[in-house]
């Protein structure tokens, strides 16, 4: 096929990977904490996630990373993967739903804006609009049902957001690894951490997980951890990051639409209206960066969280 027709398919096909399957990634954590522990069943995930990729890159021969830098991408992997995986996980398993899950997640871009201002950024007027708006959005999606039935769930998804955002923004300025290998090194490192957490946490495996079970954590090692992951480097390189992530905008809704077709759960009208709210603030956040030149491409951490 010549290169110009099969250039947009697989700029499509990105697309499609990162809206449909992170989106989805909440309904599959959903499934799999019915049958799994949550905090092994996400260090199980990327351990094998971690060590898949490792391999991989160290059989192409990428140099194996430096004692700073597996401290580095120990430091961030623990904060996006340990604390914001893990806490979505521990979110979900607490009865938070996969839809709500992905629209607390969805707060990321502000959190980081505010963590940016520690690290001597500065914010735009239609930046901080966009802050305003989204803490008005998450005002209102704590006033729901879902989230005042799991005051702990509530909290502990907000944490999750709030790692994310601040490992995000911390992690240029450490000496990670170059490339995918940065993420291979904080997936190994988060997932550890993970299983030490569920080894002291007390978490038992009480039965052998059911075929729903076993099949969630495939999906989120081959396809939230590794496809989307890729699909979201390519696109970094041949389109603007604010397409890239404009994942944002769409994995709440997928989620939510996910949720209700087939885990059965309910959105109440003041999660639809706090998830009109967020996305649109969202929006005033990104709209500054289609306004720039396309920025150099930034490291697979910032995709593996999902």
């Amino acid at each position: 096929m010549p290169a110009s027709r099969r250039f947009p398919l697989l700029l499509i096909g990105a697309f499609l990977a990162l809206y449909l399957v992170w989106g989805s990634t909440y309904l599959f954590i959903r499934i799999g904490v019915e049958s799994w522990p949550p905090l092994l069943m996400a260090g199980v995930r990327f351990v094998i996630a971690g060590s898949l990729l490792y391999g991989f890159l160290r059989w192409r021969g990428a140099p194996a990373p430096t004692w700073p830098q597996w401290r580095a991408a120990g430091a961030i992997g623990f904060l996006l993967l340990s604390c914001g995986n893990g806490g979505v996980t521990l979110a979900e398993h607490a009865g938070v739903a996969s839809g709500v899950a992905a629209l607390a997640v969805a707060t990321v871009p502000l959190f980081t804006l505010v963590f940016g201002l520690f690290f001597g950024h500065r914010n735009s007027r239609l930046e901080w609009a966009g802050i305003v708006l989204g803490l008005v959005g998450i005002g209102l999606l704590n006033m729901g049902s879902n989230l005042q039935a799991s005051p702990m769930g509530a909290a502990l998804i907000l944490f999750a957001a709030a790692a994310w955002a601040f490992g995000s923004v911390w992690s240029k300025s450490l000496p990670l690894p170059q490339g995918a290998m940065a993420s291979a090194a904080e997936m190994l490192v988060g997932g550890i951490a993970l299983l030490i957490g569920s080894a002291l946490s007390g978490e038992r495996m009480t039965q052998m997980p059911s075929a729903a079970g076993w099949g969630a954590l495939a999906y989120l090692v081959l396809f939230g951890s590794i496809l989307a992951f890729s699909s979201y480097m390519y696109l970094l390189k041949h389109v603007r990051p604010a397409a890239a992530t404009s994942y944002a905008y769409v994995n709440p809704a997928v989620a939510v639409l996910l949720g209700i077709l087939f885990a059965g759960e309910q959105i109440g009208a003041e999660e639809c209206v706090a998830m009109a709210v967020i996305i649109g603030a969202v929006v005033l956040i990104g709209l500054p960066q289609w306004r720039k030149a396309p920025a150099q491409p930034v490291s697979l951490k910032e995709g593996v969280c999902k």
